[in-house]
């Protein structure tokens, strides 16, 4: 088994497991649908009780994504969000938050950003760890050991097809959580969790001790009671980002915090 992480994604498990209590992971993408109301999106988020919260960097090939957040990456772009701008901002954004806060990004941007710099800002600007969507554990040896140098959690993704012996590799880079996809196939709103979740749940119990949060296809609240029955967390991408595409110019932040509360129903949190 790995050593349990001893970060503030950690800190924040072991809060909620001290009470009993499932855990809310919220994603959004920055700049959507400007950097200016990333700052207030993320407050309204934390204000509604998310437990983490995935800061999305807009990236022009988003492949795991859906159509949904492929349209939140595009409104980012054009907004002119990208990775040395979050950073920037990441700081004034935090002063308002409690929620740890996880860059999710593609490989490519942090490539070109630097490993080195890439953990070195991201510490510096407040960020608790970054999930790259699509660094595999083959390439990640020179990520891992930057991430680490600045107490960075890496999170890693596993899916109803990863075996056993991709299980066993991937606990051990994985700090923070274990990101478990319900299905396999891009992310978006699903009317059922699939089938093949509590198979993975009980296969990646046994090779890891960190919290397992299941993510594509959790959109309300009876969702995310249904994947925290065996899971310590759901994540929420699609819904959020819709609800700001359809409720957030008339509505504002508080649209979009009440939103969040709706969700944390599904936790059993007051």
């Amino acid at each position: 088994m790995p050593t349990i992480s001893k970060t503030r994604i950690d800190s924040r498990f072991r809060e909620l497991a001290e009470r009993k209590a499932k855990g809310l992971v919220i994603y959004l993408t920055a700049g959507d649908p400007t950097l200016e109301d990333t700052g207030k999106l993320l407050a309204a988020v934390n204000r509604g009780g998310a437990d983490v919260i995935e800061l999305g960097v807009p990236f022009s090939d988003p492949l795991a994504d859906g159509p949904v957040i492929q349209r939140a990456s595009e409104r980012g772009l054009k907004s002119g969000a990208s990775l040395a701008r979050i950073l920037e901002r990441l700081p004034r954004w935090r002063q308002e938050m409690e929620a740890p806060v996880i860059l999710f990004t593609y490989y490519n941007p942090v490539l070109q950003y630097g490993l080195e710099r890439f953990a070195r800002d991201a510490a510096r600007a407040g960020a608790a760890g970054a999930l790259v969507l699509d660094l595999t554990p083959e390439e990640a040896e020179s990520y891992i050991a930057a991430m680490r140098a600045q107490s960075l959690d890496t999170v890693f993704l596993a899916a109803p097809t990863s075996t056993d012996e991709r299980l066993e590799r991937l606990a051990p880079l994985s700090t923070g959580f274990l990101y478990l996809i319900s299905r396999p196939g891009t992310t978006g709103e699903r009317n059922e969790i699939s089938r093949e979740l509590g198979p993975l749940i009980e296969r990646a119990r046994r090779h890891t001790e960190l919290p397992l949060a299941v993510g594509f296809g959790v959109s309300n609240p009876e969702q995310v009671r249904e994947v925290t029955k065996d899971a310590d967390a759901a994540v929420v991408g699609s819904a959020l980002v819709r609800a700001i595409e359809d409720r957030y110019a008339a509505g504002g932040p508080d649209a979009i915090e009440h939103f969040v509360r709706w969700l944390r129903e599904g936790t059993g949190a007051a």
